[in-house]
């Protein structure tokens, strides 16, 4: 197991707040809870930057298939009229 890493941060008293009553009410530590905030934090935001990446990648693709916007507003038109 690697040695945990300290980091400094500031947050507004508010969010202090809410970090203790979270700590009590569940019996950790506000390094366990900060880690775990952090930790799902990064799952969300990786995920999503990765989709985006992956698209741009597919987009910039010479095989890439586009699709005129005028076209997808008749297919959608035409979904919509049915």
């Amino acid at each position: 197991m690697q040695k945990a890493a300290s980091i400094t941060v500031r947050i507004k008293p508010a969010t202090r707040k809410r970090l203790d009553a979270i700590a009590d009410a569940t019996r950790r530590t506000k390094s366990f809870v900060i880690e775990e905030a952090l930790e799902q934090y990064l799952e969300v935001n990786e995920w999503q930057v990765r989709g985006i990446q992956d698209a741009l990648a597919e987009a910039d693709s010479p095989d890439a298939d586009w699709v005129d916007h005028e076209e997808v507003v008749a297919r959608l038109g035409a979904k919509v009229a049915r």
